[in-house]
């Protein structure tokens, strides 16, 4: 049962004469402009016992539903956003969707009519499709989890700071008009919840942004046919339900189904899994996941493939569902191959592969309740990015499954390329738990995972996805894997910048040191890295100018950017900028260029002019200052953010 989120709201006061007017079509006008942001705003605050289908669906019914009647008064909250301070149509719409969110999470009562709002929305709705933002990293989830610990009251207040940068006090005013009985107590019960006010502008908290997964079809046929349909079904899933072994009613957390065609019973059938011979990559032409054979002590457990198989096609409402950015979750398309079915620590784990995704079932040891269901995409995988796949985390240490070329697996501290590495056991293509890199707390450690092969040596990390990230050092264009002495001293004191880098489909990183600086007042010579994220999407890429003084354990990171080709195979040029401060005490303005670089201008808070590729000019402490370069073939470049 869901807890009173709000007091029972008074009749809402009336403007008055001095507050601004609005229209329908001054509130159209704002929601219409401002209208994903209202509808984060609504799920936000809305109960999450709602469940996120019949949330996102509510969320947008609400803000369809915010428009007044006919002209009306409103105070005006001020919003502290660009575009949108002192709009009167805004701010009534945001009046009006955070009261009927708040609305939305009062239980029932026995003597009372419900409201529009408790009930599930007649529009929009979308049949045959159950609808789901995107699935974040770990931070959003316990970010959700907080939020779903507090009341309505507070959870609005919450979200009103964070998305919104309201002061309290017009957090209290909102809060009041919509009808909440004591605001200051709402305000305080906010302050409980850890102030990660970014992680509210994530995709995982985006109702505009959304996944599709099937619900059942037929039973949407079912209903349109009354009765004898009806009956029908009950006979057909009475038939299914009896045939032994392998029919086709629920399985596990699989949600029911009752529409299997031909291929859809094919692609499901756990005797169709393709299982590729132990030495079939030894004559292949690929070396890919393609040639994976099938490992593991439970490959032969049909009831456990047909639960995968199952869940794949159709997760229940209680799988968790996860996929990087940009991999589509659907149900295969046919057959998929087997990778590994087996016991991982407390768990029965399947990874299968479709051509374009790994897909990873994992299930409690001596449960079907609780399974769990990752996808990643890996369209395009060579040999080097086809080396290993996460088995599974457990306890901070990670497990991996590697390639059946890899002859020998280690366990590398980034942060120490002087110390050897340490050897993992190898056991069928499963390694021994390694410790993974620090979620939270300081950076002391960063391990890696480093394989070996008849090809070489190779450095990956986990970046909290299926596929860990290759890591290498050079110019783009003409990179190699960071596995020498060189490379591993190159790599170290921007090891903890990988953390900017999770769950976010990436495929790999490389470290680019495009130039070094002598440092005024005689201070020695400073280090300019440029480290790029490529995504197996190919968008997204994210990229940090890092700078590194003599002496320092780590880089700092001077800019950052994403979906620019700087820094990239197709435009290896990057400019970025540091405030520094000398042993003397004096601060300059550092810049650096990459190689082609003729000259550099500074302007804003600093203006300076150097020519070549690289500038240093006296500065005052916290100035800002823009940077632009020219080329030796005249292009220009902005320097990064």
């Amino acid at each position: 049962m869901q807890s009173q989120d709000v007091a029972p709201r008074p009749a809402p006061a009336s403007g008055s004469a001095s507050d601004p007017v609005v229209d329908v079509e001054q509130a159209e006008a704002a929601l219409v402009e401002h209208y994903p942001r209202l509808v984060r705003l609504a799920y936000l605050v809305l109960p999450p016992g709602l469940g996120r289908n019949r949330r996102v669906l509510t969320a947008h019914a609400l803000t369809q539903r915010a428009l007044p009647r006919g002209r009306t008064a409103t105070p005006v909250i001020p919003a502290q956003s660009d575009g949108r301070e002192g709009d009167p149509g805004y701010a009534f719409v945001r009046l009006q969707v955070v009261r009927t969110a708040l609305e939305a999470g009062l239980p029932l009562r026995r003597k009372a009519w419900p409201k529009r709002s408790q009930l599930p929305p007649l529009l929009p709705q979308v049949w045959g499709l159950r609808l789901f933002p995107r699935s974040g990293g770990a931070d959003e989830l316990a970010l959700d989890q907080r939020l779903s610990a507090l009341t309505g009251p507070a959870r609005a207040a919450y979200v009103l700071r964070g998305l919104e940068k309201l002061p309290d006090s017009d957090v209290r005013g909102l809060l009041t008009a919509a009808g909440v009985a004591d605001a200051d107590a709402a305000l305080e019960e906010a302050d409980s919840a850890q102030a990660e006010y970014a992680l509210l502008d994530s995709p995982e908290f985006d109702p505009c942004s959304l996944q599709a997964r099937p619900t059942d079809l037929m039973r949407r046929r079912q209903h349109m046919k009354a009765a004898l349909a009806a009956a029908a079904a009950v006979a057909v899933c009475g038939a299914l339900l009896g045939m032994p072994g392998d029919g086709w009613g629920p399985d596990g957390a699989a949600a029911p189904s009752y529409a299997q065609n031909p291929s859809a019973r094919a692609a499901l059938d756990p005797a169709l899994l393709l299982k590729v011979p132990a030495a079939a990559w030894e004559s292949s032409a690929r070396t890919d996941f393609s040639v994976w054979p099938a490992r593991g002590d439970l490959t032969g457990d049909s009831a456990l493939l047909r639960r995968a198989l199952a869940v794949w096609a159709r997760p229940g409402e209680t799988v968790q569902v996860s996929a990087t950015p940009g991999t589509p979750s659907g149900g295969p398309s046919g057959p998929p191959q087997l990778l590994y079915a087996g016991t991982v620590d407390n768990a029965r784990v399947v990874i299968l592969y479709d051509g374009l995704r790994i897909v990873r079932y994992a299930e409690p040891r001596d449960s079907t309740k609780g399974a769990a269901l990752d996808f990643a995409r890996v369209d395009g995988a060579d040999r080097a990015d086809a080396d290993a796949v996460v088995l599974g985390r457990a306890d901070g240490n990670v497990r991996y499954l590697t390639a059946p070329w890899v002859t020998k697996a280690a366990d590398r501290d980034l942060l120490k390329p002087g110390s050897a590495a340490t050897d993992l056991a190898l056991t069928e293509g499963t390694t021994a738990p390694m410790a993974g890199p620090a979620q939270s707390g300081p950076c002391t450690s960063w391990n890696a995972l480093q394989l070996t092969d008849a090809s070489g040596t190779r450095l990956l990390t986990d970046l909290g996805e299926l596929v860990p990230a290759r890591l290498t050092t050079g110019r783009p264009g003409s990179v190699k894997d960071a596995s020498g002495v060189g490379a591993l001293r190159a790599w170290a004191p921007y090891a903890c910048s990988l953390g900017a880098m999770r769950s976010a489909g990436v495929r790999s990183v490389n470290a680019w040191a495009y130039a070094t600086q002598p440092l005024p007042d005689a201070s020695g010579t400073a280090d300019w890295v440029c480290t790029r994220a490529e995504t197996w999407q190919g968008g997204g890429e994210r990229v940090l100018a890092q700078f590194h003084t003599p002496g320092g354990s780590y880089g700092a990171v001077a800019a950052k950017a994403e979906n620019v080709p700087a820094c990239g195979a197709k435009d290896p040029q990057v400019l970025a900028g540091v405030l520094w401060k000398s042993g003397a005490g004096t601060w300059y303005l550092l810049a650096a260029g990459s190689r082609g670089t003729s000259s550099i201008n500074a302007s804003g808070g600093v203006r300076a002019t150097a020519d070549g590729h690289l500038l240093a000019a006296k500065a005052k402490q916290g100035v800002q200052a823009e940077l632009k370069g020219t080329l030796e073939d005249g292009r220009a470049v902005s320097g990064l953010r």
